[in-house]
């Protein structure tokens, strides 16, 4: 049999300890509250103004920008580790586990279903710790619906991110990607002389 292989698992998820590795950012009694709210106002069916959804981001601590559009059904984890610049779109069923600080820039859309995950585990370690980093969505990116973009990422200015892609280091800007795994496809826009 190949040594590769051991007779018996060495992980030990009885070991995890939930608060090693993550600054929650906030108490238990706001977090329990945010949670009441997000329920209610964000993972809803049912089309509740992005004004209100914008103003109640920015009571838990939210950095939120005007012309935000956020769609039905987002799940934002940690509103108090959350920045949105202007005109951004949140489409149905995006989820923002921001763990770490996540800054969304101006004229930024992330489009339905799309996984930004800034929450890891170190899965060399037998009580797999957090390994959590931030995310960077630089002014006009767009993510593509069902993308999974993970902890520590930057992604650039202008950058299309194409559907369905895995994102798990950070992209240049100006650049059409896709995939799993990622690849370059072309710039988005053409560079002009001057």
């Amino acid at each position: 049999m190949n040594n590769f292989y051991l007779s018996q698992s060495q992980v030990r998820l009885k070991d995890f300890d939930a608060s090693e590795g993550l600054d929650r950012g906030a108490g238990k009694l706001k977090e329990v509250t945010w949670y009441m709210v997000k329920m209610f106002f964000f993972m809803t069916a049912f089309p509740v103004p992005s004004g209100i959804k914008a103003r109640l981001l920015r009571m838990f601590g939210a950095k939120v920008g005007r012309g935000v559009v956020i769609k039905p059904r987002v799940n934002i984890h940690f509103p108090w580790k959350l920045e949105i610049g202007d005109d951004v779109w949140l489409g149905e069923e995006a989820f923002l586990l921001n763990f770490e600080p996540l800054q969304i820039g101006s004229n930024v859309c992330i489009s339905q279903r799309a996984f930004i995950c800034g929450g890891n585990h170190n899965y060399r370690e037998p009580s797999m710790p957090y390994r959590n980093g931030p995310i960077v969505l630089m002014d006009g990116c767009w993510i593509g619906a069902c993308t999974f973009v993970g902890p520590g990422v930057t992604v650039g200015v202008d950058t299309v991110i194409s559907a369905g892609s895995v994102v798990t280091a950070s992209v240049t800007s100006n650049g059409v990607f896709k995939g799993n795994p990622l690849v370059f496809i072309k710039p988005r826009w053409a560079l002009t002389e001057k």
